[in-house]
């Protein structure tokens, strides 16, 4: 994970110098808010990789001296069926298209997306 989180690091750093260079002389706030929330982006994800590398440290694909077979194996638990996936894609869709056509298609995305994306987290709580 090492080498992911430098990737994120230089592109939250790229983000950060752009934006302090393009705001001071910039009225345009549509680049601003774009430029802070990519940096914002770029660096949580650069945070969740360190936070991940600095808790399990090398992977094997990271070692030179590693043998293939330190890398097999099962690496995380996959669900195996869910229908959660299709609520929060299929309320994300309708939330955005209530932003052009009203508040109403809205909060209706908002009510499909809220139970899908709780089915997510909780789906196999009990394991």
């Amino acid at each position: 994970m090492r080498v992911e989180a430098l990737l994120f690091t230089g592109v939250a750093a790229f983000f950060a110098v752009v934006s302090a260079c393009y705001v001071p002389f910039s009225r345009d706030t549509a680049g601003n808010a774009a430029l802070l929330v990519s940096f914002l982006m770029s660096s949580l994800i650069a945070l969740f990789l360190w936070v991940q590398y600095l808790r399990h440290g090398d992977r094997a694909q990271d070692r030179t001296d590693a043998d293939v077979r330190e890398g097999a194996g099962p690496l995380a638990f996959f669900s195996p069926r869910s229908y959660y996936p299709v609520f929060t894609a299929l309320g994300t869709a309708i939330a955005g298209l209530g932003v052009i056509f009203g508040m109403w298609l809205f909060l209706i995305g908002v009510g499909i997306v809220v139970p899908g994306v709780a089915g997510f987290v909780f789906q196999h709580n009990d394991r």
